[in-house]
């Protein structure tokens, strides 16, 4: 009997405590962390596949392009300085961890822009099949990476609000859910796009209207002359 009682009373427990949780927000919170880690570990595979590429990119750039040495170790020593930065799952968490990586991507992102702008001034370059195979791949990478980010831009959003929300407040504070840094940009669609790079001819000005002179008034005889017959 007591047995039974027992096992009547923990069970029930176990439903109140269940259901309180539930009704506090840690399912939710629980939910919305492990979609943060998702997004993260999405835009970790598309960055991962932008630095798979350029040793190909950078070794076909320096088959015709050998002299752009300056262009061409920068790209190299910028993935060398992004892939040293070690991210760990535990990145998301750390907001300094977080901005460090996020300028390592930056700087990459730049020596890569330089990269391509250098490219187009060698015709036999451009027209190679695998630069520009390379070339489509990168630009398919750049915007993956640009979709993975505002996605995991939003899962922390979505994250952080819930942890500062009543109830969810409490228990996030009672089971250590703490609000994560995010990316910070000044414009994130800005970034979303790769660069636009035009080398057409700059349209030329129209040339200024001459000035218009107004017609010299006729000579005046000086004082004391005749008037011309």
């Amino acid at each position: 009997m007591r047995g039974t009682a027992f096992r009547w009373g923990a069970f029930g427990l176990g439903t109140f405590a269940a259901l309180w949780l539930s009704g506090c927000g840690y399912n939710a919170l629980q939910t919305r962390d492990e979609q943060v880690k998702s997004a993260w570990s999405e835009v970790l595979n598309q960055y991962q596949r932008r630095a798979d590429l350029i040793p190909n990119l950078v070794n076909t750039v320096k088959g015709y392009a050998a002299q752009e040495q300056t262009v061409l170790l920068g790209v190299t020593e910028a993935r060398a300085k992004a892939g040293s930065i070690q991210a760990s799952p535990d990145m998301i968490n750390d907001p300094q961890a977080l901005a460090k990586f996020q300028a390592a991507q930056g700087e990459l992102s730049g020596a890569l822009s330089r990269l391509l702008v250098v490219s187009e001034r060698y015709p036999e370059l451009k027209s190679d099949q695998n630069f520009r195979d390379l070339q489509a791949q990168l630009e398919g990478t750049e915007n993956r990476i640009a979709v993975a980010r505002n996605r995991y831009i939003e899962a922390v959003q979505d994250y952080n609000l819930s942890v500062r929300q009543f109830p969810n407040n409490l228990t996030a504070a009672m089971f250590g859910y703490k609000p994560k840094p995010n990316f910070a940009v000044e414009n994130e669609a800005a970034i979303s796009k790769p660069p636009a790079v035009d080398f057409s001819a700059p349209t030329p000005r129209p040339a200024a209207p001459a000035a218009q002179t107004s017609p010299s008034a006729p000579a005046q005889p000086p004082a004391g002359a005749a008037p011309p017959q």
